[in-house]
């Protein structure tokens, strides 16, 4: 679990489900052109968790970016996934709450996952 979450649960919360980036993070435009570098800092530090109360994304490594929604605040966790997302396992997820925030994270690892687990903790 991530350093982040870790010292931000609440008294008696539990993480249901954990992922991080997929592979092919490393080689997007700019994971060719840093050589690598930058998908793994980032690989390293963003966080993306579903826990029994809330989802948390912490994304950055000097400056913070992060999602932090209440499960009942959420409307739905939308996947999408190519084809070879689909062989490969990454996808995209975007996240929906009332009061219309939105919010898009690419290659993720299994975003299925992350919205069924989502699903099972409302």
């Amino acid at each position: 679990m991530g350093r982040y979450v870790n010292n931000n649960l609440f008294r008696n919360e539990q993480v249901i489900f954990e992922t991080n980036y997929h592979w092919i993070h490393y080689f997007s435009w700019v994971g060719l052109f840093t050589l690598g570098i930058y998908p793994a800092i980032q690989n390293y530090t963003d966080e993306f968790v579903v826990t029994d109360r809330r989802i948390v994304i912490k994304k950055g490594l000097i400056s913070y970016f992060t999602l932090e929604m209440n499960l009942g605040r959420i409307e739905t966790v939308n996947v999408r996934q190519s084809i070879l997302g689909r062989i490969f396992g990454y996808g995209s997820i975007t996240i929906i709450g009332t009061g219309g925030t939105r919010e898009s994270f690419h290659d993720i690892t299994n975003p299925l996952d992350f919205r069924r687990s989502f699903m099972e903790a409302i």
